[in-house]
């Protein structure tokens, strides 16, 4: 690696020093950074570029530089789009649709501030700090949408109005306050230090809704669902955009925005086919909802549910799937669940550990040599604590306190 300076030459052929970096060169040669920065070795800064050389690379870079600075600027662009339709004229009107608007905009708000600045750093300070602004409220709003897509609505609106009353006058109050042009030492690095701290504490406080939905999915089906795939696009989008920015010191500041154009455009493809299998759901909702199982049909089934759930024990498989009864019992998993809901009342977990908490019951009171550990995992729960809680929320009262009842009746 040789000391090199980053050059730039203006029509009279001078050069004017910019910056100090290290390149890898030959000795008289030049090389180029990009748009109209120039590379010149410092052991012979003298020498004349020829001027057919000179227009050669900078008509390749101008290109290379306006092909990127198209495709960076894109993704920010349509993203407001999105952003703006999402919020305001998604239907049907659901809080999660105006977060994840909020969610899009602040993030093409924050991606444009970077694309403009990269490819001009006179960039007054007023903009720079909007984007800065916008940047605080990217993890917020990611966490909002995650809570409204899994959380009850009457919690959540107690929830997210809390966070904004609080989040809302703090930031107002360091623009004001502490407005960039004057507080340059301030906010770099600490307050914008402190914006990304925000952005990663609430993206980090939305993964458990995200992981809490995928053991839903596959306790309930083989595949993810639809709604799984989007939302964890959505969230590996947002934890790359996050590194990209917090760590461009090792890699490049434009990176973040053509992680985004590259993640809008999978997204956009995303949304197209939750879309449409938004649409097809509901079309199969619409051709079942006339069609409630016959009471015969109910009986029988019901029937052979129970008997294969005795005779197989099914139900001590902690990875047992609905798909896989149903396909025992030559049903379509829609019909089973179907019949759990109209004629058990219970969702197909319930329905499961109640089945469980049945034999462990029974284990507890003929083979009081097992530990209440050896009675979870026999009876088919994966972990000691969701057999706690699942027997306490049956039952009323912990497995300990079930057991002592059995020991001082007999």
């Amino acid at each position: 690696m040789r000391q090199c300076k980053w050059l730039r030459s203006d029509e009279s052929h001078d050069y004017r020093e910019l910056r100090t970096g290290k390149l890898s060169s030959v000795p008289g040669s030049v090389h180029i950074c990009f748009g109209s920065y120039w590379f010149a070795d410092t052991l012979d800064q003298s020498k004349t570029i020829p001027l057919y050389l000179r227009w050669h690379f900078c008509q390749t870079m101008q290109i290379s530089n306006e092909l990127l600075f198209f495709f960076s600027a894109l993704g920010a662009f349509n993203g407001l789009l999105l952003g703006l339709y999402f919020a305001l004229l998604k239907r049907p009107k659901h809080l999660s649709n105006f977060f994840l608007g909020g969610f899009l905009i602040c993030m093409s708000i924050r991606i444009g501030k970077s694309v403009i600045f990269y490819f001009n750093e006179d960039f007054p300070f007023g903009y720079l700090q909007f984007g800065l602004t916008a940047c605080f409220f990217i993890g917020p709003f990611l966490y909002f949408y995650f809570s409204s897509l899994f959380v009850e609505k009457k919690k959540l609106l107690k929830r997210w109005k809390w966070h904004l009353i609080v989040l809302v006058p703090l930031i107002l109050a360091v623009n004001v306050f502490v407005p960039f042009e004057h507080h340059i030492d301030l906010w770099r690095p600490y307050i914008i230090e402190g914006i990304y701290a925000v952005w990663i504490c609430y993206s980090l406080a939305a993964l458990p809704y995200l992981i809490r939905q995928v053991k839903q999915d596959r306790r309930e089906q083989r595949s993810l669902s639809a709604l799984s795939i989007w939302s964890l696009s959505i969230y590996i989008g947002n934890i790359l955009i996050w590194a990209a920015f917090e760590f461009c010191g090792f890699t490049s500041y434009i990176l973040g925005a053509l992680l985004f154009s590259f993640m809008f455009y999978l997204l956009l493809l995303l949304f197209m086919f939750r879309k449409r299998s938004d649409f097809s759901a509901s079309q199969r909702q619409e051709k079942y909802k006339d069609k409630k199982i016959s009471n015969q049909l109910a009986d029988s089934l019901m029937a052979q549910l129970e008997q294969y759930m005795t005779e197989s024990q099914i139900y001590t498989d902690p990875n047992v799937k609905l798909a896989d009864i149903a396909k025992t019992l030559n049903v379509l998993p829609h019909t089973l669940s179907q019949l759990l809901n109209d004629n058990y009342g219970k969702s197909f977990p319930q329905f499961i550990n109640e089945h469980r908490i049945t034999a462990a019951k029974e284990m507890m009171v003929n083979r009081s040599e097992l530990t209440l550990a050896a009675i979870a995992y026999d009876s088919g729960f994966n972990s000691k604590s969701a057999f706690y809680s699942s027997f306490k929320k049956l039952n009323g009262m912990t497995p300990s306190a079930f057991q002592k009842q059995q020991n001082k009746g007999a």
